[in-house]
């Protein structure tokens, strides 16, 4: 039989991303975890008191500037060429 009629066919299987690619969006998705860890917490045991910790630099800017920051490094590692050098 010729190779036209077989259905399986040898497909070489490629990643879309290379391996920088990979990296870059693993380096990402750990910046944005840790904004999201940053904003966590700061509540108050007793709903009746207030706690002005929930308040404080890290939860209002620095947390949701790494998370966006985390963004815009996954945005950069979906455009970066691997291949280039």
């Amino acid at each position: 039989m010729s190779n036209k009629n077989n259905p399986q066919h040898n497909h070489k299987t490629t990643f879309v991303f290379g391996r920088k690619n990979y990296k870059v969006m693993f380096i990402g998705l750990g910046v944005i975890a840790l904004g999201f860890i940053l904003m966590a917490g700061g509540g108050s045991e007793d709903p009746n008191v207030f706690n002005p910790d929930i308040y404080s630099f890290r939860r209002i800017r620095l947390a949701p500037a790494l998370v966006l920051l985390g963004f815009a490094i996954e945005i950069y590692a979906i455009l970066l060429n691997p291949d280039k050098k």
